[in-house]
């Protein structure tokens, strides 16, 4: 596939191939009671409405809504609106597709720092890390899971809710966290324990290809309870792990405030604990907010209060 062409450089009158994300897909029919099937796609540059008129049946199966796709279409103008008229559609894979120039990350919301990076500085931070019960710790959770953490969001819909989130959310909050802890004088190892370990279970929580949505353990038990699963299944694997120490990095997990419910399961009991739950906290509507105003598309100075914070925000230059 030559001319990749994104979803922002549409022109009408435009024929164009492109890797896009298949966000919804409804078989419909015209007045006239002939079928059709009515698409909308994404990429990282925005998403457009588009329309299968043709063979029908036969591209129907080829494709499902949370697919990548790769597609050959004619840009049209519908509504004021650009609507991309579908000739060619398959299922686009790494395995098929890679030498056209296929790329997951082209698809989906994706974090702007290197996602290799960001890992080879986490590992760095890991390592630097003087007790070395917390060290294994961390370390083996974190190499156990390595290729889920490299793509992960953080959330499905709200804080670091893209590709590679996950990581670069744990990042921030070991650059806060190590700075706060050297002025409040605490044990900086515990609180990266706490950072590095705080939403772990997200992993699991959320089933993360194209489109992200709950697992069914996430919908069931959350993700604060399959965090403390992985890390107590983890602690077991290390010979002597101090009982104490594992107590303390439980409660850390369970004190994390959650937005759902508009508290912790827990009170923070201790300042490392503290600490952890005001910067994960402060940290993630840090990065809300700098979502809602990213997603304004209107000119005005304030959004509109239709938000996370019920509030309009004031987009400031």
């Amino acid at each position: 596939m030559k001319n990749i062409i994104p979803i922002s450089k549409f022109k009408e009158g435009q024929t164009v191939q492109g890797f896009y994300l298949c966000i919804e897909k409804k078989l419909r029919h015209t007045r006239t009671g002939e079928l059709y099937i009515d698409i909308l796609l994404r990429d990282q540059t925005g998403q457009v409405q588009a329309k299968i008129w043709n063979k029908v049946k036969e591209l129907e199966k080829k494709f499902s809504a949370g697919d990548a796709v790769a597609v050959k279409g004619s840009v049209e103008i519908f509504i004021n609106d650009f609507q991309l008229v579908i000739q060619h559609i398959n299922k686009a894979t790494l395995q098929r597709y890679a030498r056209y120039g296929f790329d997951p990350a082209l698809i989906v919301p994706a974090s702007r720092f290197d996602a290799k990076k960001m890992w080879n500085e986490a590992i760095a931070v890991i390592r630097s890390i003087k007790n070395p019960f917390i060290k294994k710790l961390i370390y083996s959770v974190y190499m156990a899971n390595k290729q889920k953490i490299m793509k992960h969001p953080s959330t499905i819909l709200h804080q670091y809710s893209y590709r590679s989130g996950f990581l670069e959310q744990t990042l921030s909050l070991t650059r806060t966290g190590k700075f706060l802890a050297r002025h409040y004088r605490l044990d900086i190892d515990l609180v990266l324990a706490g950072i590095f370990l705080f939403d772990i279970g997200k992993l699991e929580a959320i089933e993360s290809s194209y489109k992200s949505n709950l697992s069914k353990a996430g919908n069931l038990l959350g993700h604060v309870a399959l965090g403390r699963n992985i890390i107590m299944s983890s602690a077991k694997k290390i010979k002597k792990f101090p009982s104490e120490l594992l107590l303390q990095i439980e409660h850390i997990i369970l004190a994390q405030y959650n937005f759902n419910e508009g508290q912790s399961q827990v009170n923070p009991m201790f300042k490392e604990a503290l600490l952890i739950s005001m910067i994960t906290s402060l940290d993630s509507q840090m990065s809300i907010m700098k979502k809602i105003i990213e997603d304004d598309q209107d000119s005005q100075d304030f959004t509109s209060n239709y938000n996370f914070f019920k509030t309009t925000i004031y987009k400031k230059s």
